[in-house]
């Protein structure tokens, strides 16, 4: 296969249009890669593309991982398998509503700047590239495999105008046997496109819209024209749905609407769809955008997409399906891949423990005269509890807590005396005259992945001013860091208090034919993390959009299994329902 730009893309010396659609295999379980890739087929693509986040395979520096969620190698291979060419986006930073927009968290205790030329910066990032590049250089068309293309940095131009720290990334990915053509993608206006185009390095220029086309083409084109290049037009995220945040009403686009302004943009260039299967952000790994304020997203990457959570065509993929057929009626389209469930199933409570009861388990803490944030203790995500009992010398009522992110607890002892969301942290709280500790309970939400707060402080998680009586400060802390990354260490056989976090574990038994996905209803349980046989599924809160977890078929086995909650507001559960379907909340008029 020969993938060249000319006036056209050309495939084998032949123009060819480039119909492509957005896949995340790290937000998609592996069993379901061929059914996602089969149904882009079947909606008339002939490309797949993917971003690929650094902080999932350099977990911890210089500890890199390919496997199982991430094996970036077995994507390729099955997406060549059913002769999809490959767009691949490895730049070092991503967005994708991604915690830390793909950057490693362990980045924020090395005192650089990232999207810079800062030399610390760009050395991290040639590590990086040192092991990631090479293996993704062997699936190259100049190699004999799908990959057409690969992108620059990402959105540049929405972030700064440094031209030659572009440079550097070009340079660096051509030193690790990148040499198919390369490209950069910005929002398609001018405003967006100057910036962070690099058309004079033959660096092909690409438009993010979701409407007028006419627009935004006709802006790349006069950028074209500037350079003296005759190169196709194309859009390489065309925003067909769009992401959501906790508390907030679900987007939705209109599916025949969206599918008339694919048309629209087909007529005048290439197409990839954002996103195409949005999946879902397991774990930690949702991101945060912070605008006029800040707000996580949640865990479901549904995106109101063609394809829904769990693979499923959807309305909009019919609509647009049919405008592609439309448009190219040669095109022979397979019928697509359905693999709805139709079981419910309950699992029942069997354990319960409380937070406070089984910190010695879950973690030795760190003891400090002052509070340090999550990333000063080496941990990155998850929670982090904060414990002293300074506060009784300090004969105060009224307490503070200075410069801290996202989200804390209050505790004396066992009692709840606040709950402060990013916005009210800092106001004053009260505590009465007690021989109980004071504990602290910080929540790392997500850190911000888009919006001037990327290169904040607030990207340091925990506590990072410290605990106020009055003007002074307290002193003589405990830290237990809570990634929650080992459920073994949790001892159910300790007591559970009323009202204080806890973790719950829930029994069920799958029988061979009830195997499927399933949606876990947790709308009454308040807030927290949910885990399947120990996989961390992602975050719930109960003010929705979305009050369901999905949890694909690949986590469960038949035979017995294991649903634990750690479920931070003191709301106790007797059973789970686990659902064939999303549960959405209905805001009514809100």
């Amino acid at each position: 296969m020969k993938f060249e730009i000319k006036e056209d893309f050309e495939l084998d010396g032949n123009p060819i249009k480039l119909i492509s659609g957005a896949v995340h295999y790290f937000r998609i379980p592996p069993s379901k890669w061929l059914q996602t890739l089969h149904n882009l087929k079947a909606i008339g693509a002939n490309t797949v593309e993917t971003y690929i986040p650094w902080n999932l395979h350099e977990t911890q520096e210089g500890e890199f991982n390919f496997s199982g969620l991430v094996d970036i190698e077995k994507f390729l291979q099955l997406a060549t398998q059913m002769d999809l060419m490959i767009i691949l986006r490895p730049s070092p930073y991503i967005c994708a509503e991604w915690e830390f927009g793909g950057f490693p968290a362990w980045l924020l205790e090395k005192n650089i700047r990232v999207r810079s030329q800062d030399k610390g910066y760009i050395e991290a990032v040639d590590k990086y590239f040192s092991v990631l590049l090479p293996i993704l250089a062997k699936y190259q068309t100049t190699r004999g495999g799908n990959v057409i293309m690969m992108q620059i940095e990402n959105e540049y131009g929405s972030f700064s105008s440094d031209k030659e720290y572009l440079k550097i990334n070009k340079r660096l990915m051509e030193k690790y046997g990148i040499d198919v053509p390369l490209f950069t993608s910005d929002g398609g206006y001018t405003y967006f496109q100057k910036p962070g185009n690099l058309v004079e390095e033959n660096v092909l220029s690409t438009a993010n819209f979701g409407s007028d086309a006419v627009g935004n083409f006709r802006d790349m084109q006069k950028l074209f024209d500037e350079y003296g290049k005759k190169w196709p037009l194309m859009c390489m995220e065309f925003w067909d749905g769009w992401f959501n945040s906790w508390g907030e009403k679900r987007i939705l686009r209109d599916p025949q609407e969206t599918a008339q302004e694919i048309k629209k943009c087909l007529e005048l260039g290439s197409i990839n769809l954002y996103m195409f299967h949005g999946g879902t952000s397991f774990g930690f790994m949702n991101g945060a955008i912070w605008a006029d304020a800040y707000k996580p997203q949640v865990t479901s990457y549904d995106y109101d997409a063609p394809l829904d959570e769990q693979g499923n065509p959807t309305e909009k993929y019919y609509a647009i399906r049919e405008a592609i057929k439309e448009m190219f009626p040669k095109k022979i389209l397979p019928e697509p891949i359905i693999t709805k469930g139709t079981n419910q199933l309950k699992a029942n409570l069997s354990e319960k423990v409380s937070l406070f009861s089984t910190l010695d388990t879950l973690a030795t803490p760190v003891e400090n005269d002052y509070t340090m944030p999550m990333e000063k203790l080496g941990q990155w995500y998850g929670y982090i509890l904060y414990e002293s009992n300074d506060y009784r010398a300090q004969n105060e009522a009224t307490y503070r807590v200075i410069n801290a992110n996202d989200r804390l607890q209050v505790f004396q002892g066992n009692e709840l005396k606040a709950t402060q969301d990013i916005e009210q942290i800092g106001q004053d709280f009260q505590l009465d005259v007690s021989s109980q500790p004071l504990r602290i309970l910080v929540e790392n939400r997500g850190r911000v992945n888009y919006g001037p707060k990327l290169l904040d402080e607030s990207q340091h998680k925990g506590i990072r001013g410290g605990v106020q009586g009055n003007v002074r400060y307290l002193s003589g802390w405990k830290h237990y860091c809570l990634p929650l990354d080992n459920l073994e260490q949790v001892d159910f056989t300790q007591e559970w208090i009323e009202k204080t976090p806890a973790f719950y574990k829930f029994n069920l038994t799958i029988k061979e034919e009830e195997m499927q996905d399933y949606f876990i209803e947790l709308g009454k349980a308040g807030k927290g993390v949910v885990f399947v046989n120990g996989i961390n599924i992602g975050r719930f809160w109960d003010i929705g959009p979305f009050t369901t977890a999905y949890a694909p078929q690949d986590f469960w086995k038949v035979g017995d299994n294991e649903i634990v909650l750690f479920e931070t507001e003191g709301v106790a559960l007797e059973e789970l329902v686990l659902k064939s379907e999303h549960t959405v909340l209905d805001f009514g008029d809100k």
